[in-house]
C-alpha cells in the first residue's frame, strides 16, 4: 500500500478558479511574445483601411490582434478556425494574444478570407526583417516543390466521357418530369391553393441543378482542351519553321491532327475545379504543387508560389523571378564580386533537382543572374557517384552534357550536395512538425495566399529561433 505522504500535495480545487496571467507562466522568450512585438513593427495599413469604409455593426476586433492570432496559430500548427477559437478559450499563449474578448470561429474564418491577399503581402515584410537580422546571405538558393492535398474529394469528380452520358440521362429525366407535370397541371392547380403553382418540384430542381453543374464542368474541360490544342499548334509551327530554316525534313510519320476536344478520361473536380490529380507519395489525389526557394544560411524562404501543374519544369523561371522581386521589395542587396558595394553583380548559386532541368531553364536562369546547378537525371540507389573532373567540357557538348559536367567538378558537386540539406527539411518541418499537409481554402488564388501565410510563419519561426539561440 502506497502512503499519501510519498507524493507531492495535489489539490486542484485550490487553484482551479485562480486567475492565471500568461506572462507569469510562459517564459519571456516564448514565441507568442516575440510575435506580439514583431507584429507591432509590421505595416498593417492595408488591412486597417478595409474597416474605414464599414460603419455598421459592432466595432471589429483589432487588426493587429487578429493578425497575431493567425500568425501564431499557423506557426504552432493550428490551422482550423474552429480549433483556433477553441484554443483562445483554454491555451495560455492564445489568451496572451486575445485577452478576455475572444473571437469566435466564424470571425477568424472571415478575417482570413477577407484579408488573405494582404496577409500574403506580409511575406515580404517578414523577409525584410530576416534580411535586416543577417539571416539571408544568398550563398545558395535551393528550389524544390512538394504536393499538398487540395480541399477536394476524389468522390466529387467526374470524367468528360461520363459527363456526356450523365448529361444525356439528366436531360431525358428532366423532359420526362416536365411531361408528367403538364398532364397533372389541373389537379396541381386545385391543390396548390394560394401559391402561384409555378414552383419547381424538388426532384426536377435537383436534376436541373446537377445538370447545370455538370455542363459548367464540361465547359471548363473544353476550354482547357482548346488552350492545350492551341499551345500544341504553336509548338508544331515553331518546330516546322526551325526545320525549314535549317533545310531539314521531318523524320518519322506525320503526327496526328491536334484535337480541340477533351479526352474521355479528362477529369475535373466539382468542389475545387482548379485542383488537379497528382501523385502524392504512393497515392494519387487532388493536390496543388507548392514551390519554395530557400536560402542556405538559415533556411529562410525567399520565394513561395503555387501551381496546379504537377510538373516542376515550368516553375523554375517564374519562381526565380519571384525571388528577385521579393528580394528587391525587401531591400536585400544582391551579392557583388568581392562583396564590394559598387562591384559587378555576382551570380547567385541556385540548386534544383532533375525535375527542373531543361536547356531553356539553364539559359533563362543565367540571364536572370543565377548560377544554376540542376541535376540532369536521377541517380539510382546503390550506384557509385560519377567521378570528379577538372577538365573543361568539349565545345560540341550539348547544354545537358555541359550541366552534367559542371556537377562533376569539385565546386559544382559541393554546391549541389547542399540542396537536399537546404530545401527538403523545410517541407519536412511544415508537414511533419507543424502538421500542414492539406490546404484549407479552395481555388488557386486562395491556395497561393494560404501558402504565403504558411511560408511567412516558417520564416518567423526561423527568426525567433535565431534570436533565442543568440540570447
Amino acid at each position: 500500500m502506497l502512503f499519501r505522504s510519498t507524493f507531492r500535495a495535489w489539490n486542484p480545487g485550490e487553484y482551479v478558479h485562480q486567475a492565471v496571467a500568461p506572462a507569469d507562466v510562459l517564459p519571456e522568450d516564448d514565441l507568442v511574445f516575440f510575435l506580439l512585438e514583431t507584429v507591432s513593427r509590421l505595416d498593417l495599413s492595408t488591412l486597417y483601411s478595409h474597416y474605414e469604409r464599414e460603419m455598421r455593426g459592432a466595432p471589429p476586433f483589432d487588426v493587429a490582434m487578429m493578425v497575431t492570432l493567425l500568425l501564431y496559430s499557423y506557426a504552432v500548427g493550428v490551422f482550423s478556425s474552429r480549433k483556433i477559437a477553441a484554443a483562445c478559450e483554454r491555451n495560455l499563449a492564445f489568451l496572451a494574444i486575445v485577452g478576455a474578448d475572444r473571437p469566435d470561429f466564424r470571425t477568424i474564418s472571415d478575417f482570413r478570407k477577407i484579408h488573405l491577399d494582404s496577409l500574403a503581402d506580409l511575406f515580404v515584410q517578414v523577409l525584410q526583417i530576416a534580411g535586416m537580422a543577417g539571416l539571408v546571405k544568398l550563398g545558395n538558393i535551393a528550389i524544390d516543390g512538394s504536393k499538398f492535398k487540395a480541399n477536394a474529394s476524389r468522390h466529387q469528380a467526374m470524367s468528360y466521357g461520363y459527363m456526356q452520358k450523365e448529361v444525356v440521362r439528366l436531360r431525358a429525366e428532366i423532359a420526362a418530369l416536365l411531361g408528367r407535370a403538364e398532364k397533372t397541371d389541373a389537379e396541381q392547380d386545385a391543390a396548390l391553393g394560394s401559391r402561384r403553382g409555378d414552383e419547381l418540384p424538388e426532384e426536377l430542381k435537383r436534376r436541373e441543378d446537377r445538370l447545370t453543374v455538370i455542363e459548367e464542368a464540361m465547359q471548363r474541360l473544353e476550354q482547357q482542351a482548346r488552350e492545350k490544342a492551341d499551345a500544341e499548334r504553336e509548338r508544331r509551327a515553331a518546330a516546322d519553321a526551325e526545320r525549314e530554316a535549317k533545310g531539314e525534313t521531318r523524320r518519322g510519320r506525320e503526327p496526328a491532327p491536334v484535337s480541340d476536344e477533351p479526352a474521355d478520361k479528362a477529369q475535373t473536380n466539382f468542389t475545387d475545379p482548379e485542383a488537379k490529380i497528382m501523385k502524392n507519395g504512393k497515392a494519387f489525389d487532388y493536390c496543388y504543387n507548392a514551390q519554395a526557394a530557400v536560402d542556405d544560411e538559415h533556411q529562410i524562404i525567399v520565394g513561395a508560389e503555387v501551381t496546379s501543374q504537377a510538373n516542376d519544369k515550368q516553375q523554375a523561371v517564374p519562381l526565380a523571378e519571384a525571388v528577385l522581386e521579393n528580394l528587391a521589395a525587401a531591400g536585400i542587396d544582391l551579392p557583388t564580386e568581392d562583396d564590394a558595394p559598387d562591384g559587378p553583380p555576382k551570380k547567385i548559386p541556385a540548386t534544383l533537382d532533375s525535375g527542373y532541368f531543361s536547356a531553356d531553364n539553364v539559359t533563362d536562369l543565367e540571364d536572370l543572374g543565377f548560377d544554376p546547378h540542376i541535376a540532369t537525371g536521377r541517380q539510382k540507389h546503390n550506384t557509385p557517384a560519377p567521378s570528379e573532373t577538372d577538365d573543361s567540357p568539349p565545345e560540341s557538348a550539348t547544354a545537358k552534357e555541359r550541366m552534367a559536367h559542371k556537377l562533376k567538378t569539385p565546386k559544382g558537386r559541393a554546391c549541389y550536395a547542399k540542396r537536399k540539406h537546404i530545401v527538403e527539411p523545410v517541407f519536412g518541418q511544415m508537414k511533419h512538425v507543424r502538421g500542414f499537409r492539406q490546404f484549407l481554402l479552395r481555388g488557386l488564388d486562395n491556395v497561393a495566399g494560404e501558402w504565403k501565410l504558411v511560408c511567412l510563419t516558417h520564416n518567423l519561426l526561423k527568426i525567433w529561433r535565431s534570436q533565442y539561440a543568440l540570447s
